[in-house]
């Protein structure tokens, strides 16, 4: 599969955070907007690529869905910042919500899936 930028990544996982929201996983391009603090041309420019790759279901101006491949994408970006939330959490024993957000919003676009998996392994033997 081609490299996913980041840019990609994190538009995929604001729509499917606030897809699990909305009623049938509609989601608008305003609501776009507002979660990411982007403008809505920006939000269109990204759409077409989005759907190009094949991530969304969707037309100009109209509300649309992740695709099966788009959910994946999205999913696994989640998990990746679990994982990491974890390990400064509960490893780490970071406190500050704000820095804990920072690290993991910023990492999981460069970890590996073996990394991921790794970091998924270590909660796991916590349990």
């Amino acid at each position: 599969m081609d490299k996913i930028t980041e840019s990609f990544e994190n538009y995929l996982k604001a729509i499917y955070l606030i897809s699990k929201k909305n009623r049938g996983g509609w989601v608008s391009n305003s609501e776009i907007s507002d979660f990411l603090g982007v403008k809505p041309p920006s939000v269109t420019s990204i759409l077409h690529k989005l759907k190009q790759k094949d991530f969304v279901n969707w037309k100009p101006r109209k509300s649309l869905r992740l695709t099966s491949k788009g959910k994946i994408v999205a999913q696994n970006i989640i998990d990746k910042y679990n994982h990491l939330k974890h390990f400064f959490k509960d490893v780490l024993k970071l406190k500050d919500a704000l820095l804990l957000e920072n690290l993991c919003c910023g990492i999981e676009h460069h970890i590996t899936p073996e990394v991921s998996k790794a970091l998924e392994n270590l909660y796991i033997d916590q349990i």
